[in-house]
């Protein structure tokens, strides 16, 4: 039972009664309540036995006397762990299972020393009192530090903090607060582990993966292994070995291992690779750091602290270092085990080849073969631009979208040197420029869904972010990123998979999209189409040549035979429509299949939507199993294909010739 806390209450409760001590009805005294000492406290409270215990055990030694000291009246503030607090402490101990093993003088000194280490002399500091980091110096000597996380924490020089609760246990003497954790100072850390700490190089040479570390220190042969030996402070960040096996995968067939670093140079370098993983002059732990912190090291050079996600060390490489295990004391500075061996800029000019120009990157790339001919077949300097500083960026069609391009441009060009006149290499080196961004190296976290990109040929390309990154050029079709962002010394890189065309070059070299009867006229199921607009003689076929724009639902050659058998023997071809009534027929047939004034692709319909015709009566949309046109009859025209674009709308193939209500009433059904 937690006796302690009924004493608290009872002693809030004793505020509030009041006891007439005195004849004289005019004077009321309200009774004092009487406090215990901080030890008879401790003795009414079941969870404190073993600290009385630990007290009375101390106080054997004939110049102890800590229950008389803390029965005295003092002002006190004492840290009291609980029973389960001194069982943890027993069994992290060797030989002490009980306080009875503290039985010689010089153990119970030790235990002395570790009690005093919870008192606070002078001051009853309350909990609400206590702020983040404040220090206390301890009756034994040494300091303790305040740790506010939510909960109130006690350090001590272990890594485990101690738990404040409950707190503010008042006496009359002092205060305590109830710890989860026996406080042991550094002194009784130092009797209790008389084996010395090992200094850094003893501490790699006992750790199995930094064997590497200690192969590169000693194979360095520049006093290191002396230096991490001396007093300090440092703080190391270690490679592992396999850090250092990527370190030496990546430098190529020249260092199959440390023992490559053999002559004078090499050494040297290596030198300064490993003091650029040294600070010299502190002990930085984990808690030290701060996120962006720049540390200079023994190389010259500084590395940077990244706190996100992580410990991280960033050097002058793209690939930061995690740290992971952190803080490992030694007993001349810290460790901080790393998982990547750090390259100050010095060490990257001398060891990695210089990172190519756009020119030498496309010529080192086995897909963007055809790039780099067209740009010597342009003959235009582009190849001598893209190696100058720049920066670019490159938007490079790969091989196999240059050769969609020469197939799609047809017979004159089957290759690239089919560009050979003057003005096909100037058309050429234009559609070149049109996928280069001047004075900028843009990478694709630096775009923006629907950005407009100026190019080097004028025009501009227009970014899309919808389900990747695609680049839209002047026709229906986007160019897929992948892969993005290849750097180069003068810029960067994206691979797409189509070669992109300005309307200049799209006008020089591409047909002009043919209006609705042109494409009727080109399309060989589309004759009859096109003889009912020619007998019907209502300038229709002049019309459906104009801007537009215009939806057009055209029926086949088959649909036009099967309502001419269905009108039977009076109309056995599209010739037998030759009286001036048959003729205006004809044309309001026709201009039931037409809708002016919009372009509507299968994507704009909708289920039940009614669209009003050229003709005047309308036709109705149903999406059910596909996309078919309703007209004025039981039998539904079906739309296959859909969505053939025209320079002035859109034409929908249809499997029947549609019939408006005047249609059918004057041809009698």
């Amino acid at each position: 039972m937690k006796k302690f806390g009924i004493y608290f209450l009872a002693f809030i409760s004793s505020l509030f009664l009041f006891v007439s001590c005195s004849n004289d009805d005019d004077n009321d005294i309200i009774d004092e309540p009487t406090l215990k000492t901080i030890v008879e406290t401790a003795q009414d409270t079941d969870i404190l036995s073993s600290l009385v215990a630990a007290l009375v055990k101390a106080d054997e030694n004939a110049d102890s006397d800590l229950v008389g000291a803390l029965s005295g009246e003092g002002t006190f503030t004492v840290f009291a762990p609980t029973n389960g607090a001194f069982t943890a402490l027993l069994a992290s101990l060797d030989d002490f299972d009980s306080l009875s093993d503290f039985n010689t003088p010089e153990k119970r000194e030790i235990l002395a020393t570790i009690l005093k280490y919870h008192v606070v002399v002078g001051a009853a500091a309350t909990s609400s009192s206590l702020t983040y980091g404040q220090e206390f110096t301890t009756l034994q000597g040494e300091k303790i530090t305040v740790r506010i996380d939510g909960d109130v924490y006690i350090q001590d020089p272990t890594d485990t903090d101690a738990k404040v609760g409950p707190a503010d246990v008042l006496a009359s003497n002092g205060i305590v607060h109830v710890i989860d954790k026996v406080l042991v100072p550094q002194e009784v850390l130092d009797a209790l582990n008389p084996e010395p700490m090992p200094n850094i190089v003893e501490l790699a040479m006992d750790t199995d993966f930094l064997s590497l570390l200690v192969g590169a220190l000693v194979q360095a042969d520049a006093g290191l292994v002396d230096l991490l030996q001396t007093d300090g402070p440092f703080t190391v960040f270690a490679p592992t070995d396999t850090a250092f096996a990527a370190l030496l995968d990546a430098l190529g067939d020249d260092y199959n291992s440390l023992a490559d670093f053999d002559t004078p140079e090499e050494k040297a370098l290596l030198a300064q690779i490993l003091k650029y993983h040294v600070v010299a002059g502190t002990a930085a732990y984990s808690t030290d750091l701060s996120d962006g912190q720049m540390v200079e090291t023994a190389q010259g050079e500084s590395v940077t602290v990244s706190l996100t996600g992580g410990v991280f060390i960033q050097d002058k490489t793209d690939v930061d270092a995690a740290v992971a295990p952190a803080d490992i004391a030694a007993s001349n500075g810290v460790v901080h085990v790393i998982d990547k061996v750090l390259l100050p800029q010095e060490a990257l000019d001398a060891l990695m080849p210089p990172t190519p120009n756009i020119v030498e990157l496309a010529m080192d790339t086995d897909f963007l073969t055809l790039l780099v001919g067209a740009l010597v077949q342009a003959d235009a300097g582009l190849v001598a631009l893209l190696q100058t500083d720049g920066p670019f960026t490159v938007f490079a069609p790969t091989d196999t979208a240059f050769a969609a391009l020469l197939d799609a441009l047809g017979d004159d060009y089957n290759s690239l040197a089919d560009f050979d006149t003057p003005e096909e290499k100037a058309l050429l080196a234009q559609i070149l420029k049109y996928h280069v961004v001047a004075g900028a190296a843009a990478y694709s976290t630096d775009l923006s869904d629907g950005q407009m990109v100026e190019t080097a040929q004028g025009e501009s390309v227009t970014v899309s972010l919808t389900g990747g990154v695609f680049i839209q050029d002047k026709t229906d079709v986007d160019a897929a990123v992948a892969p993005a962002d290849i750097a180069a010394s003068n810029g960067v890189v994206h691979i797409i998979d189509k070669v992109l065309l300005p309307q200049e070059a799209l006008d020089a070299l591409m047909p002009p999209t043919p209006n609705i009867v042109e494409l009727a006229m080109d399309t060989d199921f589309l004759s009859l189409l096109v003889g009912a607009l020619v007998q019907a003689d209502a300038g229709l076929v002049a019309l459906l040549q104009t801007d537009g724009p215009f939806t057009v639902f055209a029926p086949t050659d088959t649909a036009f035979a099967a309502l001419l058998d269905a009108l039977g023997d009076d109309y056995n071809s599209l010739a037998d429509f030759d009286t001036p009534e048959e003729k205006a027929l004809l044309a309001q047939i026709l201009k039931y299949h037409v809708v002016a004034g919009a372009a509507a692709y299968s994507t704009d319909l909708s289920d039940g939507q009614m669209v009003e015709t050229a003709q005047g009566e309308s036709v109705t949309v149903s999406l059910t199993g596909g996309v078919f046109i309703q007209d004025k009859t039981d039998v539904d025209a079906a739309v296959a294909p859909a969505d053939i674009a025209a320079s002035n709308g859109v034409v929908h193939i249809i499997d029947k010739v549609l019939l408006p209500q005047e249609a059918l009433t004057a041809l009698g059904h």
